[in-house]
C-alpha cells in the first residue's frame, strides 16, 4: 500500500493505455512517456503494462506501507528516501514507513514511479489508466490527492532485489537539437496540401513555444500563424494522439494521450509514435521544431526504441543472474 502525503498538479495512475476502445469513442489515456513506464517496469521485472504513478509536478511525497521495490524513471527529479538521494532511472527497496520525497525536476516534465507488481487499481475497459475526460479508471477516475491509499499488487518475486540503474531514454535516444529547440519528427497529414508552399515552409522553419494551456489533452503551441489558403470546414472525424491540428487562429495544437477521439480542425501533420514520448517530456515554455519524415522512416524509428528496451531487458536479466551467483 502507498499513501499519498502531498501532491500538486494532476498526478495519476497510468499504464500503457486503453488501445482498443477508440471505435467506441474512448480515448487511449496512458502514460505520456510510455518509454519511461516500460523502463521502470523492466527494472522491476513487472509486466511492461503494469500501472504506475505519473507525476507531472513537484513537490510530491508518499509513504510506503510495507516492503516493496520501486523505480523512478522519466524526468530527472531530485528525489530522496530516508535522507538518501536517489539517482535518476534507478530501482531500490523501500521499507514499511519509508517516505519518498520528490523535489525539483531539472530535466523533463513527468516522473514515473513504478512499484514491484504494479499499482493494483481495477481494470476498466481493459486498462488501469485514469481517463480524465470520462472520469473513470485509475484511482476513482481523478488526480491523486493527499490521503489516498494506493494498493500494490503482490510482487511475484519474494526475494528482495538489489539496486540497479539504467541509462535514461533521453540520453540513449538523444537527437540533435536545433538552436536549443526539441526536434520532433512528423509526417504530413490529410489537409497539408490546403496550405500554400510559403505557409508550409513557415511551419517547418518556425520555433513553436509550448504554452501554459497545454496538458494531457493537448499541447497548444505559440508561433507565427499558419492558415490554409481557404478556410477548411470538415465534419468531425477520427483523430489520434500526435495529430497536429490548425484551429482558425493558426496556432497548432498537438493532440496528446487524453485527446478526444474526433475533431474537425484541419490536420497539417502528425508526430510519429517514436517521438510522442519526447513531446510528453517537453516542459511548458520549451520550444519544438518539426522535422518532416517519410512514413517508412517513421516506422523504422520505432526500432531504436525497441533496441534500447531490449538492452535494458538484457542488463536487468544479467544483473539478476549475477545476483544469484554471488
Amino acid at each position: 500500500m502507498i499513501e499519498i502525503l502531498s501532491a500538486i498538479g494532476p498526478a495519476s495512475v497510468q499504464d500503457l493505455g486503453r488501445l482498443d476502445q477508440y471505435r467506441f469513442g474512448v480515448g487511449t489515456s496512458g502514460a505520456m512517456d510510455d518509454v519511461a513506464l516500460r523502463a521502470g517496469n523492466i527494472l522491476l521485472g513487472n509486466e511492461e503494462n503494469a500501472a504506475c504513478v505519473e507525476i507531472p509536478m513537484t513537490p510530491f511525497k508518499l509513504r510506503f506501507h510495507g516492503d516493496v521495490a520501486f523505480a523512478l524513471t522519466g524526468a530527472d527529479v531530485e528525489a530522496e528516501i530516508g535522507g538518501r538521494t536517489i539517482p535518476p532511472w534507478w530501482r531500490l527497496q523501500a521499507g514499511g514507513g519509508d517516505i519518498l520525497t520528490l523535489k525539483a525536476m531539472s530535466r523533463g516534465a513527468r516522473c514515473y514511479l513504478t512499484v514491484s507488481g504494479g499499482i493494483d487499481v481495477p481494470m476498466v475497459l481493459g486498462s488501469r489508466s485514469t481517463q480524465f475526460r470520462g472520469e473513470f479508471g485509475g484511482f476513482h477516475g481523478r488526480p491523486l490527492q493527499a490521503g489516498d491509499m494506493l494498493p500494490c499488487t503482490a510482487p511475484s518475486l519474494t526475494k528482495r532485489i538489489g539496486e540497479l540503474g539504467v541509462e535514461p531514454a533521453d540520453l540513449a535516444l538523444a537527437r540533435n537539437a536545433s538552436e536549443g529547440d526539441i526536434v520532433v519528427r512528423v509526417v504530413v497529414a490529410a489537409e497539408y496540401d490546403g496550405f500554400d508552399s510559403a505557409t508550409q515552409d513557415l511551419f517547418w522553419r518556425s520555433s513553436w513555444k509550448i504554452t501554459p494551456q497545454s496538458n494531457r489533452y493537448g499541447y497548444r503551441l505559440q508561433g507565427p500563424a499558419v492558415k490554409p489558403v481557404a478556410p477548411i470546414e470538415k465534419r468531425s472525424h477520427g483523430i489520434v494522439p500526435g495529430v497536429i491540428q490548425i484551429p482558425p487562429n493558426g496556432q497548432p495544437i498537438i493532440q496528446m494521450r487524453d485527446a478526444q477521439t474526433s475533431g474537425g480542425y484541419p490536420k497539417i501533420a502528425t508526430v510519429i509514435r517514436a517521438d510522442l514520448w519526447r513531446v510528453g517530456q517537453a516542459r511548458l515554455g520549451a520550444k519544438l521544431r518539426f522535422e518532416q519524415t517519410a512514413y517508412a522512416d517513421a516506422v523504422a524509428a520505432e526500432s531504436d526504441i525497441s533496441t534500447y528496451l531490449d538492452r535494458l531487458r538484457t542488463n536487468v536479466r544479467l544483473s539478476a543472474e549475477l545476483g544469484r551467483c554471488s
